[in-house]
């Protein structure tokens, strides 16, 4: 069986989650991957054979999004001639993670698609909300990337097309302590912003991890590193805490490692407002911006009880198989389906 599996690398999390996922891809035929975004800080160990630029979010300095430099990378032309060159038809499956030309070569072409991942969620009503919902944003979320079925992960099973979030094995079989540290990952704000908050904790270590550097910097109590996917999965298993933006993959790694969590929302993403929503559920303090306050905030933090941990509800096994399962019926249901019968694991055309 053939599958075209296409990811969204605006971000670290997609990258990160499709790493984690392939294998269990690969179980149920060739897997082959369209990577769309360019700005991810992650290398990308996947059978990538179409790749584009696709629409990419970019980020300020301080907390929000560069609506200029989105607005300069935008093309809405290449991105419907790529749609339209995207040979989505030659495959049995087409898996999307919020990618905007396969959603529209699928459409173009009348060819059935899964979009499966954390945002998909969004599709159900019962997804928590920030209390003021953005119009725009929930237009975004809803249609951006449209498939023919939905398979959600998010913290919680707000509905019955929702599943736990994918944690990478490095996360699931780790052994946690606290070696009392920070780990800190806020890719919206500058690192020359962030230092003076935290250096007036001068008995609390910050390990920061940046896209800006190239290797370790010691600046005080703070110890900036280079983005690396292993070395921040450490970090974190042995923190004493994460201070993070308010996305999907890290805050679940977090609240799966029952370590605290503060998330900063990148202002006017409305996802990360939402997804802010449903880990105040879990405890979690939510700060809108870093100001003169942020020391204290971060003290107040620490002396605070934790987050309620979560706990996994579903095995990425199990879930790999409902995509699949998923996409093979929708398939089915085709003008021109293939004939198959679906065992776990192992597929098999008559």
């Amino acid at each position: 069986m053939k599958i075209l599996y296409a990811v969204q690398a605006t971000g670290n999390g997609h990258i990160a989650r499709a790493k984690e996922l392939l294998p269990y891809l690969e179980q149920y035929g060739t897997v082959d991957v369209f990577l769309s975004g360019s700005n991810s800080n992650l290398p990308v160990p996947l059978p990538v054979k179409y790749k584009s630029r696709g629409v990419s979010l970019f980020y300020g300095n301080r907390g929000g999004l560069d609506y200029w430099k989105m607005l300069q990378e935008l093309a809405p032309l290449k991105i419907m001639t790529e749609a339209r060159a995207l040979p989505v038809e030659k495959y049995d499956v087409v898996i999307n993670d919020f990618e905007c030309i396969t959603s529209l070569a699928c459409k173009l072409k009348n060819v059935p698609s899964v979009n499966f991942g954390h945002q998909a969620s969004f599709i159900s009503s019962h997804t928590p909300r920030p209390a003021k919902k953005d119009p725009v944003g929930e237009l975004i979320l809803r249609n951006y990337a449209t498939a023919s079925q939905y398979i959600g992960l998010h913290f919680e099973q707000y509905d019955d097309f929702i599943y736990s979030p994918i944690i990478k094995e490095q996360v699931l079989y780790a052994n946690p302590t606290n070696q009392e540290h920070i780990t800190v990952y806020l890719s919206h704000y500058s690192d020359d912003f962030i230092a003076p908050y935290l250096q007036q904790l001068p008995a609390v270590r910050f390990e920061v991890f940046s896209k800006r550097i190239k290797e370790k910097v010691q600046v005080g109590n703070i110890s900036f590193l280079p983005i690396d996917n292993e070395a921040f999965t450490n970090s974190m298993i042995h923190a004493t805490g994460v201070i993070t933006g308010a996305g999907f993959e890290t805050p679940a790694e977090a609240l799966v490692l029952g370590k605290k969590l503060m998330c900063l929302p990148i202002r006017g993403q409305y996802e990360q407002l939402c997804n802010a929503a449903a880990l105040k559920n879990f405890g979690v303090p939510v700060v809108s911006s870093i100001q003169e306050t942020f020391p204290d905030e971060i003290r107040s933090w620490l002396q605070a009880a934790g987050p309620r941990k979560l706990e996994l509800a579903h095995s990425t096994d199990t879930i790999v198989s409902k995509v699949i399962e998923t996409a093979l019926s929708i398939r089915k249901k085709t003008n021109n389906p293939a004939a198959y019968t679906f065992h776990p694991l192992a597929l098999k055309y008559q």
